[in-house]
């Protein structure tokens, strides 16, 4: 079965119209969920007495694409564990509060074949207040992997643009090294923040996927990555936390150790990687900070 045939563009080859803007509403304890399920053990992040008690700027990650609109015959569907996370980047303008409301809008900016049987889409969001006043920018892109099996997708021809670039680290030892430790329920708790992708926690789906056993969700190797670095390079400090690009490149499973490795291009950014003993997990990755 085929679930995409794309016979035109985007109009001009440029992204789609925003979709309406969706009313979001998150409380502290949505905050603090978050936190716990990338791992901080800072009380900053995860102590809502703590003095300088804060969001961790990814919380909001998990919104992206969120009412983009979306023709069928155009962007292909798959079942959760076939939807596969590939890149994500992040921008923070400035801090969410700890609780209250904020809009989300977002278009499709680039529709693409990747390989048999795999369909590439990128949305672009922007986290706004009531005013329209922009909190946070996100791209991601996603693997749209068959309807009822791998490989089931119909070749098609791309349409928009693309937010993905390579991005090579050097040929020489990191300057910075972190590790951070994937607990054996680090998706069970994860989840709790609203991805429910049975990939992450039903041995079937994992196996209908592709995977002999349930992976972490991308999103929250995204978030260890980003807790370790903003701790190494910016004490840890919400506030100087500027931008993070990343791409999936293999998947994480619970009970590993995740190593990020870094290297300074320029004040207050690095470019990164993450492996898993052997195996480059996260690739073509960027982090920024007030330096």
């Amino acid at each position: 079965m085929a679930i995409y045939k794309a016979t035109e563009a985007l109009p001009g080859g440029e992204p789609g119209v925003w979709g309406e803007p969706v009313e979001i509403t998150f409380d502290q304890r949505d905050v603090l969920l978050y936190a716990v399920g990338i791992g901080i053990e800072d009380l900053r992040f995860v102590y809502e007495r703590d003095p300088a008690f804060a969001v961790f700027p990814t919380f909001p990650i998990r919104w992206g694409g969120a009412g983009a609109p979306i023709d069928a015959n155009l962007v292909p569907n798959s079942p959760g564990p076939l939807n596969i996370d590939a890149e994500r980047y992040l921008e923070a303008v400035r801090p969410l509060p700890t609780s209250g409301t904020v809009f989300v809008r977002s278009r499709v900016i680039g529709i693409h074949p990747r390989g048999r049987g795999n369909g590439f889409v990128e949305f672009e969001s922007e986290v706004t207040d009531s005013a329209g006043a922009v909190y946070m920018k996100m791209v991601n892109g996603s693997f749209r992997r068959g309807v009822k099996a791998l490989g089931d997708i119909e070749p098609f021809a791309g349409a928009g643009q693309t937010f993905s670039q390579k991005i090579a680290v050097p040929q020489r030892a990191p300057d910075v090294t972190t590790t951070a430790r994937v607990a054996d329920n680090q998706a069970h708790i994860y989840r709790l923040s609203g991805d429910y992708n049975p990939l992450h926690i039903d041995p079937d789906a994992a196996r209908f996927g592709g995977f002999e056993v349930p992976i972490l969700h991308g999103l929250c190797t995204f978030g260890l990555c980003a807790q370790r670095l903003l701790g190494v390079l910016a004490n840890g400090e919400a506030a100087r936390f500027r931008k993070i690009k990343v791409r999936f490149s293999a998947p994480v499973f619970m009970n590993e150790a995740l190593e990020v490795r870094a290297w300074h291009d320029g004040p207050g950014r690095v470019l990164f990687e993450a492996r898993v003993e052997d195996r480059v997990v996260v690739s073509n990755a960027y982090f920024e900070y007030a330096a």
